[in-house]
């Protein structure tokens, strides 16, 4: 009688928390559906080619993004020549080389709370660093890519290690027994099984960084700026500064009309980004099969 009563209980335990978890889904649904259907009908008759390819402007119907455009995508595109290296390098070495002992863990840890830190910070280390230190010009595209680097490489490396970490041990242990060596074992079969995660945990942090807003808006990038920039040491913008400031303009067709319209643009951006990154993990996962 105990044992059939409490599977009872268990069942009931079940079934409200898939009641609970489908009710919070479909709350959360609604909501960014609403959200995302009030910008879209806000930026109705704004979004077109000339908003795109156009410059920023005080007047709403002369404002466009195609500057702030360019920036962003310089700066993610160095992010990702700067984060994919290191961040993968310190994962194989972690995981591969490294052994399991306390300062491993303490490193670990120390990743972990790293990934945790509000943006902001960052922002400031980038100004003490690169400008302050370093010497650089504030606002270029060198600057503000490696401020989002140090954002988001702790995010890659523990992505990177759960990746490398899920391969199954007994495929190294083959490939060590026919005389491989640690770093042809690595090359041959821990890294492209770990691939599709690597790929998608990068991918998906590099969505996150190219909608900071906190760090460039301390590292001096403009709100506003009227050309595209020409190389890493050019001053640059970004989409969502260029929101931000607009999002202050007292003229009601900017809060109700452009605005809207990039925040769009940013939505489509950030949705083709996580779109590549299940594409690219399905691509993998059939070439693997």
């Amino acid at each position: 009688m105990k044992g059939s009563y409490r599977k009872k209980i268990l069942k009931i335990q079940d079934r409200f928390f898939i009641i609970i978890c489908f009710v919070s889904t479909l709350a959360g649904l609604i909501s960014l559906g609403g959200l995302i259907a009030f910008v879209v009908t806000d930026s109705i008759g704004w979004l077109d080619w000339q908003f795109i390819t156009g410059t920023p402007s005080r007047f709403p119907e002369k404002a466009g993004i195609f500057p702030l455009i360019a920036g962003s995508f310089f700066i993610i595109i160095l992010v990702a020549v700067f984060t994919l290296p290191i961040g993968v390098s310190s994962a194989i070495h972690l995981e591969e080389y490294m052994p399991d002992n306390k300062l491993k863990k303490m490193i670990e840890m120390n990743i972990s709370n790293l990934a945790g830190i509000p943006s902001i910070v960052y922002g400031l280390l980038g100004l003490g660093i690169f400008v302050g230190t370093m010497g650089f010009a504030p606002g270029i595209v060198l600057v503000a890519a490696l401020t989002l680097t140090l954002r988001i490489l702790p995010v890659v490396i523990i992505s990177a290690q759960e990746a490398i970490r899920a391969v199954p041990d007994s495929l190294r242990e083959a490939s060590l027994a026919l005389g491989a060596s640690r770093w042809q074992m690595i090359r041959t079969v821990s890294l492209p099984e770990a691939v599709p995660g690597i790929m998608t945990g990068t991918i998906l942090a590099l969505a996150n960084a190219i909608g900071e807003t906190a760090p460039l808006i301390m590292i001096g990038v403009a709100t506003s700026i009227f050309s595209a920039p020409e190389g890493i040491f050019s001053p640059t913008g970004a989409l969502p500064l260029q929101i931000f400031a607009w999002s202050d303009f007292p003229k009601e067709e900017f809060r109700h009309g452009v605005n809207p319209a990039a925040i769009v643009v940013l939505l489509v951006i950030l949705a083709v980004m996580n779109g590549l990154a299940v594409m690219i993990r399905n691509r993998f996962q059939k070439f693997k099969d």
